[in-house]
């Protein structure tokens, strides 16, 4: 005899078992583990957990969405110490604005509201992330990897924090997924948003531009990909210009970057600098991982193309992670920061996930577990022991 409760556990089950639930339960999980952990490092070191979340960037965020871009009185400054009428144009537009208005649709502050869109664009991501790693290995087990090893890498603590890392994460992982299955309105609008929330977009958009220009030269429907290579551009371009037109100077945010944080791209010149420097006098252990995991990411870019060889359509992805390492190692200033900038570039993490879906079930779960482990205790220490801007 059937009761009623058996339809509904049964729906629940299947409900459970759906692919994109598991991965953003798995997500959800090792972001839940990677703030427990900060949070026992913040107690040890006297520190409060709201404060590491909403440290260093965190509060230009809060300033901008709270007061606008000219009316910060907070007392923040640069890494000059410095903070000129126009410094706060460093920091892109789409994330305050989202955390206005969240703020005044929920009732609650701008802090919970950096929180919330932080987790949901975190979730958003972890979805495009599963459909990549799923399309790229050909196997839902590479999504579900590919998902957990990003939520516990290394400074993976920030897509639980008010930063954009998250939110940029989201938007790039959404156009790739565009580009993949061409889906090019999907690809153009998310490349518009990652162009207001991160100058990063640039490697975005140029990857997502250039397949868009070879389906277009290759097909017989034409306008979408023209159009998407055309459009994708507009939210970075528009900001820049924006900038350019408050400071009165065509390369004004580029100007504020190195007058405030010492920020350009300089070809890797800082970037090999310091890699050779730590590695003979790195005086600690924060020093010498940042170093390893550049390195680990420049490997991980050129084993790319290899991985993902047998698939066809896929070079974009492949792209999208070396542009990535050489934006990051290529551009001089913080350094200590760089795990953080690699973040976004979760396709570098393709490898190691490929890897451990082709061994045994225990064997990948140990992997990914110590992965997750050695991520989160870096991504605590960073907030709580280091005293650098990260």
């Amino acid at each position: 005899m059937t009761t009623l409760a058996e339809p509904v556990v049964l729906a629940r089950a299947r409900f459970l078992t759906r692919p994109y639930v598991r991965a953003v339960a798995a997500y959800l999980a090792v972001r839940a583990f990677g703030v427990l952990v900060l949070a026992l490092f913040a107690d040890t070191t006297e520190h409060s957990l709201l404060d590491r979340l909403t440290a260093w960037d965190g509060q230009w965020y809060l300033a901008i969405a709270d007061d606008g871009y000219g009316g910060i009185t907070k007392g923040l400054v640069d890494a000059e110490g410095k903070l000129a009428p126009h410094t706060p144009l460093a920091f892109f537009p789409l994330y305050p604005l989202l955390l206005r208005v969240v703020a005044a649709l929920t009732g609650t502050s701008t802090v919970f509201a950096g929180l919330l869109v932080s987790v949901l664009a975190g979730v958003a991501a972890a979805c495009a992330l599963f459909r990549l790693g799923r399309m790229a290995g050909g196997n839902p087990r590479v999504g579900l990897l590919l998902v957990v090893l990003w939520a516990g890498a290394p400074m993976a603590i920030t897509l639980s924090m008010v930063y954009t890392e998250a939110l940029f994460t989201a938007f790039a992982a959404w156009a790739l997924v565009g580009v993949v299955e061409r889906r090019w309105l999907l690809a153009a609008l998310c490349c518009i948003g990652a162009g207001l929330t991160r100058p990063s977009a640039a490697v975005l958009i140029g990857v997502v531009a250039l397949a868009a220009v070879v389906v277009f030269l290759r097909s017989q429907d034409k306008w979408q990909p023209l159009a998407c290579a055309v459009v994708c551009p507009s939210g970075l371009l528009g900001y820049w210009a924006w900038v350019a037109d408050r400071t009165g100077d065509i390369r004004g945010w580029f100007n504020l970057e190195w007058d405030g944080w010492r920020t350009k791209f300089d070809a890797g010149a800082e970037s090999a600098e310091f890699i050779w420097d730590k590695l003979v006098t790195g005086a600690s252990v924060m020093e010498t991982l940042t170093v390893f995991i550049l390195l680990l990411a420049a490997v991980s870019a050129a084993l790319l193309p290899f991985v993902l060889r047998s698939r066809p359509g896929r070079w974009p992805l492949a792209l999208f992670g070396i542009g990535m390492v050489i934006l990051v190692a290529g551009t001089a200033g913080l350094p200590f920061a760089k795990t953080r900038f690699l973040l976004p570039g979760f396709v570098l993490l393709l490898p190691l996930a490929i890897g451990l879906a082709n061994r045994r079930p225990a064997t990948a779960i140990a992997g990914a577990a110590a992965f997750v482990l050695v991520g989160s205790w870096f991504s605590a220490y960073s907030l709580t022991g280091w005293h650098y801007a990260i």
